[in-house]
């Protein structure tokens, strides 16, 4: 019986030396393919910064929109597995009574995801696809958690024009599926 009980730790460390084993020889020994998902999550990955944008919205809204100035940051976390896109209004406190919309991008198997974290309640899902030119990245939606009583973000595009420039189109679907569109004008600031 003793002996028994020295074998089993050898005999389960044999297995496991046996299934990484053949783990590793599954694995290709070339370069993996890049993906469209990986490539425009790259491209989006080189925002990482501050940004200030002039907002434009259609229709016009009193409190946002004809060249009203905010700020966006980007920042890489989580190891680089997520991008994290925060607007702020640099004139109110960032003490959570404010609107500060917060939009998560990240892949999911061969899938660029984005989710908005909107301050209208809900957390719409969005899925990517990359123009032919690779500079711009659409985002369509997928589904939504939480209610809708108040809309919801509905639709994103990125489109990058150079390192210190880009522009983002954001679609909501006001109550009544009645579309308002936000186009940012951003220019680098760090």
């Amino acid at each position: 019986m003793k002996s028994a009980r020295f074998l089993l730790p050898l005999v389960l460390m044999s297995l496991a030396t046996v299934a990484v084993a053949q783990t590793g020889a599954t694995k290709p020994a070339d370069k993996p393919v890049t993906t469209d998902a990986e490539k425009s999550f790259s491209l989006l990955k080189s925002l990482v910064g501050t940004w200030q944008a002039s907002v434009t919205t259609d229709p016009p809204l009193s409190n946002m929109g004809n060249g009203t100035n905010t700020q966006v940051t980007m920042r890489v976390t989580s190891s680089g597995n997520a991008l994290v896109h925060e607007i702020h209004q640099p004139d109110k406190p960032d003490d959570g009574s404010n609107e500060h919309p917060l939009t998560m991008l990240y892949l999911d198997g061969d899938r660029l995801l984005l989710t908005h974290y909107c301050d209208a309640g809900n957390r719409p899902r969005m899925a990517a696809r990359t123009s032919p030119d690779g500079k711009t990245v659409e985002f369509d939606f997928v589904d939504l958690s939480g209610g809708t009583q108040f809309g919801h973000m509905h639709h994103a595009t990125f489109t990058i024009i150079d390192g210190n420039h880009h522009t983002e189109d954001w679609t909501y679907m006001m109550p009544g599926d009645k579309p308002l569109r936000a186009h940012l004008d951003m220019k680098r600031t760090q």
